[in-house]
């Protein structure tokens, strides 16, 4: 990370544990302020580095409320998540979230570029601008997921599956080591799903582990390592080995 005494959000850094997994979630349960009844219960996992594991359930079954556990964004009720063996909030700048579109402002003023370079702010702390190595990051992705010729397109002007690949780009653009990626193949084109299909092929070749959150295992066209399925905040089950 560029000036690491400007670390973003005044957190320091912390090397990761070369030993440890990518993610280990330990009998961890989740609530909301006022809201009596946990949203998860006694979630437990492990992600081997590397690693591509799918999570599955219905609508409200506490997927997207996992993922932004994982992420910092809810704190935990009990139980505990490291990343790359240290606390969720030492591996701020090691983990990416994608959010579902709806979660998106898509009528603020901000071209495809300027989105995805949000990506990079990580790296560059409060008082630093982007350099060429994050513009020569961005290009790069919005390449690998044909948005070059959209770049200095307003977003509201997006189509829903652009505005869903300019989603990922974002989150891949920020370079970390685990992805969160909250349905990225809801409501996309055949195009898309094979663009982001290959992307993510890509990335977990090089290394990349990622938890991608999907209604359907079936709709991937690649294989998952693992399936945690998820319904009303509980762990039905989690496979392992488990194609698409």
């Amino acid at each position: 990370m560029k000036y690491e005494w400007l670390a973003y959000g005044g957190r320091h850094l912390h090397a990761p544990d070369p030993m440890a997994p990518a993610l280990r979630v330990t009998d961890v349960s989740v609530g909301y302020p006022g809201v009596q009844t946990p949203v998860l219960c006694g979630v437990n996992f492990t992600l081997p580095v590397g690693s591509r594991l799918a999570l599955v359930g219905a609508n409200g079954s506490g997927k997207s409320t996992l993922l932004k556990t994982i992420a910092g964004l809810l704190p935990i009720k009990s139980g505990t998540i490291s990343v790359f063996g240290l606390k969720v909030r030492a591996c701020h700048h090691r983990t990416s979230y994608l959010p579902q579109r709806d979660e998106i402002n898509w009528r603020f003023p901000v071209t495809v570029s300027r989105f995805v370079m949000a990506g990079r702010y990580v790296h560059c702390g409060w008082l630093t601008s982007p350099d060429a190595s994050d513009h020569s990051v961005v290009q790069e992705t919005l390449a690998q997921l044909d948005l070059s010729n959209i770049a200095l397109k307003a977003i509201g002007e997006l189509s829903g599956g652009q505005q869903q690949r300019v989603l990922l780009a974002r989150a891949v653009a920020q370079g970390s080591d685990l992805l969160l990626l909250d349905e990225p193949l809801n409501a996309v084109d055949s195009a898309s799903r094979i663009l982001v299909a290959q992307l993510l092929d890509r990335l977990q070749r090089q290394g990349k582990s990622m938890i991608v959150s999907t209604h359907d295992v079936g709709i991937h066209d690649q294989p998952f390592d693992g399936v945690l399925s998820l319904e009303h905040g509980a762990m039905r089950e989690v496979a392992h080995g488990v194609d698409s």
